[in-house]
């Protein structure tokens, strides 16, 4: 079957472009930049996120209220973000990358800062869903500004770094909970408010750098053209409604593939840390520490797999790392020591984050080009908002499943099975996005970054920029390829 043969790229598609390290050589200041804050806002979306996560115990003591309840927060938060993609990323596809972003940090910084000082929890609750909104609209955001001004030959390495800033958040964020929120007397609140201070940072950063170059060379062609504000925003909607016509079954593909990863992050991370606590025992000290190992894993995983991706293709990749979430299910579950779960948290992860570390630019080469703000972050947050309950579910399950071990005396005790609710849940994700993967689309290489703007007329064709023939450019690919490349740039699921 053709979805078996061409997991592997065709020779000559791996072979167009320079090496690695001379196309990373050429990449100017800017470009770095671009890609640097994409990252920066990524991993902001983390701290922010897994604030609650961190804090479930605090949170308890302080609302009076049980995992099932707090856990609430998690899922509201999810549910609401695919709101946030589909408002952030019609206004990035059609005004630019660099106001949205900006505006769309600044809101999450003020809403972090807001948990921070809430007294019941339903104001909780309440602000925890606004922040869902706001945080619905970075994943888009961040992945257009970070990839789309990279040449295609460092994009696969670009997508795996730029996806662990997801872990490098969580990181950050537990070694603040593991090092801050101790000392404070205000304990929880002030990993919230260190979140909204380096989400404005973030803010500031990208305000210093220029808006993307495909926005500036799309407007100066309007200019050109006299086309009015009007006049786009016509245009805009209708190659919007033509890209839905096109498109909608890879769109029902992209949400499908989207759930099934969701499901994978949060599953296996949003309540880990009350999993050693309350099923293994562990001291939240601990508990932090194999978060942090984990995480680490999550960064080797997302780079290795977003590099490799580049030579052996986007899915292939995701499948092999798949693969070894499968395999090391046993050692993240079944050990009764720190030594076990710890290394069992970082082989799990260099799994997960590293299939994740491929979905930046999988999903940036299969959407309609001229809507990779929009598109990716839509079915991303969709796929989270079907994922939402994981939370809910696994402590659910816990709750209604015991098991009896010895705790540190020696003495047996019940406590709630997470382990085996975890593993259950997924191992069945993890088949499910297989199957997804190998039957799904892949278009390797696209040069997304030559289609026309979504406010261009032609746009949601996949048209490509009239004159934008330069043969004479270091991987540059001849007319008559890139045209054919740009037919197919949106393939549909088979």
């Amino acid at each position: 079957p053709r979805f078996i043969t061409n997991l592997v790229p065709r020779r000559e598609k791996r072979a167009d472009g320079r090496p690695l390290l001379e196309a990373l050589a050429s990449l100017t200041w800017v470009q770095w930049g671009h890609f640097w804050s994409g990252w920066l806002a990524w991993t902001c979306d983390a701290i922010d996120f897994f604030s609650v996560s961190l804090s479930v115990t605090r949170l308890q003591e302080q609302f009076g209220r049980s995992t099932h309840d707090i856990t609430t927060a998690i899922t509201l938060t999810l549910l609401f973000r695919s709101i946030g993609a589909v408002v952030f990323g019609i206004i990035s596809d059609r005004f630019g990358r660099k106001w949205p972003l900006i505006f769309n940090l600044l809101l999450i910084s003020v809403l972090e800062l807001g948990s921070g000082f809430v007294e019941t929890f339903k104001a909780f609750l309440g602000v925890r869903s606004l922040f869902g909104i706001a945080m619905g609209g970075i994943w888009g955001l961040a992945a257009s500004t970070a990839l789309e001004n990279l040449p295609v030959e460092v994009r696969g390495l670009a997508s795996g770094v730029l996806q662990q800033g997801y872990a490098v958040g969580y990181l950050l964020a537990a070694v603040i909970n593991l090092t801050l929120v101790p000392e404070t007397s205000t304990t929880w609140r002030s990993l919230f408010w260190c979140g909204a201070g380096i989400s404005a940072f973030a803010a500031f950063v990208r305000l210093l750098l220029p808006e993307s170059a495909v926005f500036l060379r799309a407007k100066a062609a309007e200019r050109a053209r006299g086309g009015s504000t009007s006049q786009k925003t016509r245009i805009f909607l209708h190659e919007t409604w033509e890209m839905l016509k096109r498109h909608w079954l890879l769109c029902i593909y992209a949400v499908l593939l989207m759930t099934g990863f969701n499901f994978l992050s949060h599953g296996s991370q949003d309540i880990y840390p009350t999993y050693l606590t309350d099923a293994k025992l562990f001291t939240s000290h601990d508990a932090t520490i194999a978060t942090i190992i984990g995480n680490c894993g999550a960064i080797v995983g997302g780079a290795i797999a977003g590099w490799l991706s580049q030579y052996i293709g986007r899915r292939l990749t995701i499948i092999i790392f798949i693969l070894l979430i499968g395999a090391f299910i046993p050692l993240w579950i079944l050990p009764t020591s720190f030594g076990g779960l710890a290394a069992g948290a970082f082989f799990i992860q260099v799994g997960v984050q590293g299939a994740w570390g491929v979905i930046p630019i999988q999903l940036a080469e299969i959407s309609p080009p001229a809507f990779r703000a929009t598109f990716p972050g839509v079915a991303y947050q969709l796929g989270n908002m079907v994922s939402s309950a994981s939370a809910q579910i696994e402590a659910t399950g816990a709750a209604n499943l015991h098991t009896t071990i010895t705790d540190k005396n020696g003495q047996p005790k019940v406590v709630s099975d997470y382990a085996t609710v975890q593993g259950i849940l997924i191992g069945v994700v993890a088949a499910f996005v297989l199957i997804v993967t190998i039957l799904g689309p892949e278009n390797y290489g696209s040069h997304f970054e030559k289609s026309k703007a979504a406010f261009e007329e032609g746009a949601g064709r996949g048209e490509t920029v009239e004159g934008d023939n330069d043969e004479s450019q270091p991987g540059s690919r001849p007319t008559s390829v890139r045209i054919v490349d740009e037919k197919r740039a949106t393939p549909e699921p088979v």
